[in-house]
């Protein structure tokens, strides 16, 4: 187990060298930088100028710029946003944590959700459950998620039961700890659903399948055969074993409510590292795009490391140490 948490932690050094010299290039090859707005202005001076750009090396060769960043980066240091007037260790760790969390009710809610109806539709095949449920998921999946932000949106406005942009609420700094955690909750009702809608028709397709797939292997049968009741065999045999396919393609769920958080938090105007990146990239401010590329590949790296973990867990064949 040691063994092959350390051999995947060494393959996250070369992945964000790869993903962020990529994004460097890329925002190198763009026209301007994130001082072009101060040069647009006539009242900076020109000295001025050229003393930022000699200090943040943007007057020198591309690779000399993004070792410049990756020194600052081994030492702790992310850097400075010109465009949010603070460091960016501190405007990051304000989003990352608002992304996480959104990231993850969106997983327990697609999971909770998703796994019941499964199992359920997979139980009552072909009957009007599974036919319902079925169309539903089949629904759920053709709706992009742009579009159910922008009806969560409108629904928010026209009802005000809930709001409409943002984390907190303004009054969020003078409440209680129990104030802070249901305000925090509120604002992530609407959130959570659209961005978790589409995982659980995604995955109840799957455990459906999953779930008749393993309904017709041979220990079922056997266990059946020795007189083992019929909940025990269903949610201790099938279930267990159904889920495997699942846990294996949590890293890559994970990953997909990344990318879908970047458009939610964008519609619905929710402060997280999506929209963060959306308004970095607009701005052409370099070191917030850099560090908030980084931590998103971290997450997306650490998420496959848990689905591993949970699946090594849930399934005692599976020996980490002889992966790979």
């Amino acid at each position: 187990m040691l063994a092959f948490l350390l051999r995947r932690l060494l393959t996250l050094v070369p992945l964000l060298l790869g993903v962020t010299l990529l994004a460097f290039l890329l925002m190198w090859l763009a026209p301007g930088d994130f001082l072009t707005p101060m040069k647009m202005q006539r009242d900076i001076p020109a000295d001025l100028i050229q003393q930022l750009e000699a200090d943040f090396g943007l007057n020198r060769p591309w690779y000399v710029q993004y070792g410049y960043w990756l020194g600052n980066v081994l030492q702790l240091n992310l850097g400075y946003s010109w465009s949010f007037k603070v460091p960016v260790s501190d405007l990051i760790g304000s989003r990352l944590f608002s992304t996480f969390l959104l990231s993850l009710t969106s997983t327990l809610f697609a999971w909770v959700v998703a796994i019941p109806l499964g199992v359920l539709a997979a139980i009552y095949k072909d009957s009007i459950f599974d036919r319902v449920s079925s169309f539903l998921a089949y629904a759920a999946l053709s709706i992009p998620e742009f579009f159910l932000a922008l009806l969560a949106v409108w629904f928010a406005a026209v009802t005000g039961w809930f709001p409409v942009g943002g984390a907190t609420s303004i009054e969020y700094d003078y409440l209680s700890a129990g104030g802070q955690f249901v305000d925090r909750l509120y604002h992530l009702i609407l959130p959570t659903l659209v961005l978790g809608i589409g995982g659980v028709a995604g995955l109840m397709r799957v455990m459906r399948a999953n779930f008749l797939d393993t309904i017709r292997a041979e220990y079922v049968q056997t266990a059946r055969a020795k007189g083992v009741p019929e909940g025990v065999v269903m949610f201790k045999h099938v279930l267990r074993n159904a889920l495997n396919p699942l846990i294996s393609a949590f890293g890559f769920s994970f990953s997909g409510l990344l990318s879908g958080a970047l458009i939610v938090e964008i519609v619905m105007n929710y402060p997280g590292l999506g929209n963060l990146i959306y308004q970095a990239l607009l701005r052409e401010d370099q070191f917030v795009v850099l560090a908030s590329i980084m931590l998103s590949c971290v997450m997306l790296v650490l998420g496959n490391l848990v689905a591993d973990l949970c699946l090594a867990w849930s399934d005692p064949r599976i020996r980490l140490e002889n992966q790979e």
